[in-house]
């Protein structure tokens, strides 16, 4: 009932204000009423109001100590940092034990990115304050624009000491655990917190991700699961759950609380492409393609539902449709290296070897350096006859690979190709040395030479 008188009251003085700018009558306000108003207009981004509740103010109120402070705060705002240090140092000769003149005092240094003497400042109004939990919290993120997360950590701690319910500060205290890589501290730290405040919903859920990212999906599940029960239109609590039981591979209840953000809000091409992999882990082929299909239709520039398409079709073994969702992919992202990849094996299992040897240079140009992406390429290049290219890659790949006997084999085999048979006769002594018991390679990748005396001469003699 108190809240609401208040509520009331602050209304009425905002429409007294704005009734008096539209009639041009001249209503009093005490003082505070005008911070309140000044601040209001503040937030609401319409400064040309809060000047001239302002200017109104002060002359009303030309002695007022906060007015001024809110003046300095809107002089801060515009970046006209001498004036407002000047006013401050005028209010701390008259009240040096105000801790809103070092709060803004602080302001002015981080504004000039002096971060160290903004939070002596905060230390100076911690002295004076009663409001720790506000001076604790702007000192965390003073650490924060430092890059000194501990004593952030430390900080945003201190502030939910004193005010529990100050969820900025406790999304920051999660992030400054996770940033330094403090997962499970997090986690202990957060059950220290739900014992103080148990209906946290936003607890539970960072509970949940920090579970989630440990691998611990059973507790990310129940995590989220209370953060449902304490507010049942937690969409983010719905579709993070739905992840953790897809990774317990119980897909029927993770396509429940996909739907259940649907119900809750519109539906998501995220949410709709989880339930079409879930029916698919389920078999549900028909139903797996009509969610995938509601997610493209959903968003069209969505990439992901494109590939999941295309996946589909792979493993149907129908290329030719999965060819062309691969292409709609690819037009969306055409850096990505997976989508190169699967345009490459797409394009091999077809025959269509010139593009396939496109894909996979594609993948490796924009950051694939798997093993059998290398091998695929080159395999493919030999193929086409184009054996220095061949060569050049397998030198590439060496660098990634320096012990690797697939790539000793192929090296030896497209130099004898090339009829350079010393370099020919070392790498098949690397390949030998590697993995004698693959030489069998040489006869799947080159037959020609496979068959040369001088060579089932030396695969012997290595034998011996």
């Amino acid at each position: 009932m108190y809240l609401d008188h208040e509520e009331d009251d602050y209304n009425l003085s905002l429409n007294r204000f704005e009734s008096m700018l539209k009639t041009n009558k001249v209503f009093f306000f005490d003082s505070e009423e005008f911070e309140e108003i000044i601040l209001h207009y503040l937030d609401m981004g319409k400064t040309n109001l809060a000047k001239k509740a302002l200017k109104l103010g002060l002359e009303q109120h030309p002695k007022s100590t906060g007015l001024k402070l809110v003046q300095v705060e809107m002089l801060v705002y515009e970046d006209k940092l001498d004036a407002a240090e000047r006013l401050l140092n005028e209010l701390y000769a008259i009240e040096p034990h105000n801790e809103e003149i070092f709060i803004q005092r602080a302001s002015i240094y981080s504004k000039r990115d002096n971060h160290e003497k903004a939070v002596e400042c905060l230390q100076q109004a911690l002295e004076f304050t009663d409001d720790y939990a506000d001076v604790y919290n702007l000192m965390g993120m003073e650490y924060l624009f430092m890059d000194n997360l501990e004593a952030a950590k430390e900080s945003f701690i201190k502030c939910l000491e004193e005010d529990i319910m100050d969820q900025s500060a406790l999304y920051n205290v999660v992030y400054c655990f996770e940033f330094l890589d403090q997962n499970k501290e997090a986690v202990e730290y957060l059950k220290t917190y739900i014992d103080r405040n148990p209906y946290s919903e936003i607890a539970w859920h960072q509970s949940g991700r920090l579970y989630y990212g440990l691998k611990d999906y059973e507790n990310a599940v129940r995590a989220f699961e209370y953060a449902t029960y304490i507010d049942d239109t937690f969409v983010g609590a719905y579709m993070e759950k739905g992840k953790a039981l897809e990774r317990l591979m119980r897909y029927e209840e993770a396509i429940e609380c996909y739907e259940q953000t649907i119900n809750l809000d519109d539906p998501t091409s995220y949410a709709l492409l989880r339930i079409g992999k879930c029916h698919e882990k389920l078999g549900n082929r028909a139903e797996a393609m009509k969610f995938f299909n509601q997610t493209v239709h959903e968003d069209p520039l969505l990439d992901k539902g494109w590939i999941a398409i295309t996946d589909f079709y792979i493993r149907e073994k129908n290329f030719q449709k999965a060819l062309f969702y691969v292409n709609k992919a690819l037009a969306i992202d055409d850096q990505n290296r997976g989508y190169w990849k699967r345009y490459a094996t797409i394009n091999k299992a077809m025959n269509f070897y010139e593009e396939a040897e496109y894909g996979y240079r594609k993948a490796v140009e924009f950051g694939d350096f798997e093993l059998d992406t290398w091998l695929f390429w080159v395999d493919i290049l030999n193929y086409l006859g184009e054996y220095d290219n061949a060569v050049l890659t397998l030198l590439q790949a060496s660098e990634y690979y320096p012990e690797e006997f697939e790539i000793e084999y192929r090296l030896a085999g497209l130099y004898f190709m090339q009829h350079l048979d010393e370099k020919g006769l070392y790498h098949l002594a690397n390949g030998l040395r590697q993995n004698y018991a693959h030489h069998t390679l040489i006869e799947e990748l080159f037959p020609s030479i496979w068959e040369r005396p001088t060579v089932q001469h030396y695969i012997a003699k290595f034998q011996k």
